[in-house]
């Protein structure tokens, strides 16, 4: 059964959206509304746009959209029940006794309460006979007992189902315990056994502290793979997971440091570097880069001195360079990786080394250094060439210092120079306005569909007319009283539209608010992106009584007509009729 809509429609009016939104978003006033950097897709200049009349948002950039619910949703990576009591528990509202169906929340919660028990487990087993290996691990890579506890760093005995018969013992079931990934099941015997086994353990907490997954560290060099970390599961998604952010979050600074691997990150933290963090064994994801620049302004990036660790930096600067954070890069030289280099060197070193950080365009020519012998004339050539393509991409103030820069030191003329990252330019600004061009047309042509509707491209002006209804009736609920004997939602021609016209209508006859937050429970998330377009032409209709009645005429007629495809369309005649719409 659903939350009550009365609940729903109480806790909706006590929200306000752009307080909940700017815990998690910077936003600025323009207008009516507030504006700042999308975070749910990398962006330099703000797309992501809250409307307070309307408690909405929407994403110009990548058509994000919803509402407070559905926003806390889909950043905290919640189901609906667990959106609507962490903001009830915001304003202060206790949830409905009974009536609603919370059993994925429910399992969440178990899952959570499993991994804590977990990690205890795996913590405990050090000052046993059993953890042995573990905690001989831990003083050969020199960690105090201070760190262990601060990380809750444990160990998984090298048995088939310790940790599964401990969690038993504590009433877990094995749908639990497989949901959470702790255990596997045998394809030949059906038996469950531990996922984790003979390792060192790294809990992975989320931001608030919650343990949601384990990446478990092999004690043996012969032992494949070198990491086993926790799968997908209901509370935890591997490419959203930083290790360790729930403290560099609170380390005092908007500086963060971004490492290869767990052990760097504690060594760091161990050395009093309390803003390092690491991604989990996977390459860093744009949903991982967003996540970091909610907490930094500038992010040091310190992965290892080596190809693998060069190549890592290369493709991170990449994705990091659209969330505006100050990018610098770190060379860690004086030992394999930032752990080896704090050992044996100490803080004063690695100090030395981020004082000496190169900024995003400084690591990137020198990185195209390295590639050409600069002593004969075709390196410098090929190397300068390289640069060009660099400063082209820069702002004119910086430009101007790593030209002259480079001019002066390969004794060229800076106006020769400037010329050859001007035509550079010429030819950057012409690929852009060429990318830019392809965008619009998918835009446009975009513009005809809706995945949520895969009936609209061939029902364009019967869709266009259900959402203009749609549109009206959200806006002016009391139409419905004047119009409703003239047409059923039977009538609409797109399934998407006839199901969200019998939610709206329902709304309307049971005196609910027609808010995008009552849509929630009945549509996916993406669906509600749909809704909240499809919203937003009130802004754009007349708003009249004869205009509704206009558009159920547009959809009757639609009704009985046949269509021609209009995917058998090509690109010219698509786009000519986009605009004569």
């Amino acid at each position: 059964m659903a939350i009550p809509r009365d609940f729903v429609q109480d806790l909706c009016g006590r929200i306000d959206i752009e307080d909940v939104i700017s815990s998690y978003v910077d936003l600025k006033r323009a207008g009516r509304n507030v504006k700042g950097l999308c975070p749910f897709h990398n962006e330099k200049t703000p797309s992501f746009t809250v409307f307070p009349d309307t408690k909405s948002f929407y994403c110009f950039g990548c058509n994000a959209s919803g509402d407070a619910i559905s926003f806390i949703m889909r950043i905290e990576n919640l189901a609906y029940v667990e959106a609507v009591k962490l903001l009830a528990d915001r304003v202060g509202m206790a949830m409905p006794d009974e009536g609603y169906d919370d059993s994925l929340a429910k399992l969440r919660v178990r899952i959570l309460n499993a991994n804590r028990d977990a990690a205890r487990f795996y913590y405990s087993l050090l000052r046993e006979e059993k953890g042995r290996p573990g905690l001989e691990y831990y003083r050969k890579r020199r960690l105090s007992d201070e760190i262990i506890t601060h990380f809750g760093l444990g160990y998984a005995p090298d048995e088939w189902q310790a940790l599964y018969n401990h969690l038993r013992s504590l009433g877990y079931n094995d749908n639990e315990l497989l949901q959470a990934n702790l255990v596997r099941k045998s394809q030949k015997t059906g038996r469950l056994y531990d996922n984790f086994r003979n390792r060192v353990m790294f809990p992975i907490m989320d931001y608030r502290g919650n343990v949601i997954a384990f990446s478990g560290r092999r004690i043996n060099e012969e032992d494949n793979p070198k990491y086993v970390n926790t799968a997908d599961t209901p509370v935890f998604k591997k490419g959203d997971g930083v290790f360790a952010l729930n403290f560099a979050k609170n380390s005092g600074t908007k500086q963060l440091i971004l490492a290869e691997g767990q052990m760097d990150v504690i060594a760091f933290h161990e050395f009093g570097f309390t803003n390092a963090i690491a991604t989990l064994g996977t390459a860093l994801t744009k949903e991982q880069a967003n996540l970091i620049s909610r907490y930094a302004d500038e992010l040091l990036i310190c992965y290892d001195n080596d190809e693998a660790g060069r190549k890592a930096t290369a493709r991170a600067l990449q994705i990091l360079g659209e969330t505006g954070m100050k990018l610098k890069v770190v060379n860690m030289e004086g030992g394999k990786d930032a752990d080896e280099i704090l050992r044996t060197h100490g803080k004063e070193k690695v100090n030395s080394l981020i004082k000496g950080s190169e900024n995003e365009i400084e690591y990137r020519i020198g990185k195209e250094l390295e590639r050409y012998n600069v002593l004969t004339d075709d390196g410098k050539l090929k190397f300068l060439s390289a640069a060009a393509q660099i400063l082209a991409e820069c702002t004119p103030m910086e430009r101007e210092i790593y030209s002259q820069k480079l001019a002066n030191e390969f004794n060229i003329s800076k106006d020769a120079f400037d010329s050859q990252i001007k035509s550079v330019e010429y030819q950057v600004r012409k690929r852009k306005r060429e990318e830019k061009a392809r965008a619009e047309t998918r835009r446009m042509t975009d513009s005809f569909s809706d995945e949520n509707n895969p009936e609209r491209t061939r029902n364009l002006r019967a869709a266009k007319a259900e959402e203009t209804l749609i549109a009206s009736l959200m806006r002016n609920p009391d139409f419905l009283a004047k119009i409703k004997d003239k047409f059923t939602p039977e009538d609409f021609v797109t399934e998407f539209n006839k199901r969200v016209i019998k939610e709206l209508i329902g709304l309307i006859e049971g005196g609910y608010s027609t808010s995008v937050s009552m849509f929630n429970e009945g549509f996916t998330s993406k669906e509600i992106n749909s809704i909240v377009r499809i919203s937003r032409l009130s802004e754009m209709t007349a708003n009249t009584v004869r205009e509704c009645e206009d558009c159920i005429a547009v959809i009757k007629d639609e009704k009985t007509k046949n269509h021609n495809d209009i995917e058998n369309m090509n690109d010219e005649e698509f786009l000519r009729l986009f605009k004569k719409k």
